[in-house]
């Protein structure tokens, strides 16, 4: 198969990267509208506010628009500055496409611990991080409800990854899925995980609803994304985070139905 030009390859794989971006309003309504019917909150009086869930709206239609116009403006700047000498060829869906979907995630999870310290300076915190944490008990309504600045800075890994990562369109396509879905994940207040999940070598620097979640509740402790790698190395877990993950997880499995995190 013939090579695609970097504009047409634009045309073909990369628009559908904006329809992902807008779908992830509606995906987050759905988790929200789901989950919230189906969870026992801790914090009634938070979690059934109106007018906190209509704030949370709001700011995550503001990080929509931020995301799009940054993403469309990045890779038009880089479709123009390569237009005569970058090709992606669909042929070379392999072991190099799997490759670059890791290096993202990896670079994304960096991205993201560091600025998240980053914006929890006293400083910095008040004036613009604050906004996420109004949601001490979160929900999938919260996951993308950031300060326009912190929006902005959250987007600016897309730069990063689109002028160092040499990536076909559709791995850009497949990483933005997999980001967004575990975003909306991590703010659910419940744990889908098993009960011995950290138990498991392999799949403990993964993390959980419970990571995040006690993040929101202690804020000073769980700053990673996607993996726990981060948070271990400079000794910024929660102390109890294995104790709480085990007991939530023992106390919805007695309960037969998920439920809210009550720690």
């Amino acid at each position: 198969m013939q090579d695609l030009s970097f504009r047409n390859s634009f045309r073909t794989f990369c628009l559908p990267i904006f329809s992902a971006i807008f779908r992830r309003a509606r995906l987050t309504l759905f988790f929200g509208s789901f989950f919230q019917k189906m969870a026992a909150p801790h914090h009634p009086a938070e979690v059934a506010g109106g007018k906190k869930m209509w704030l949370e709206f709001r700011y995550s239609m503001s990080t929509v628009l931020i995301f799009a116009l940054i993403g469309f403006g990045i890779l038009s700047l880089k479709m123009r500055a390569t237009r005569s000498s970058t090709t992606i060829s669909p042929s070379r869906v392999g072991g190099g496409f799997i490759v670059s979907i890791a290096l993202m995630m990896l670079l994304h999870d960096a991205w993201f611990y560091w600025t998240h310290r980053l914006m929890h300076h006293p400083k910095i915190f008040r004036h613009v991080h604050l906004v996420h944490h109004r949601s001490a008990n979160p929900s999938p309504w919260a996951a993308y409800s950031f300060h326009p600045i912190e929006a902005v800075i959250e987007a600016g890994i897309f730069v990063l990854i689109v002028f160092t990562i040499p990536a076909h369109g559709l791995a850009l396509v497949a990483f933005l899925i997999y980001m967004i879905t575990r975003n909306v994940l991590g703010h659910l207040g419940i744990e889908f995980l098993p009960k011995n999940f950290l138990n498991n070598r392999w799949l403990n620097w993964h993390t959980t609803t419970t990571h995040h979640d006690l993040h929101h509740k202690h804020f000073n402790h769980n700053y990673g994304l996607y993996f726990t790698w981060w948070d271990r190395w400079f000794g910024t877990e929660h102390p109890k985070y294995r104790e709480t993950f085990e007991e939530v997880t023992s106390r919805e499995k007695e309960s037969e139905t998920p439920s809210r995190h009550g720690y």
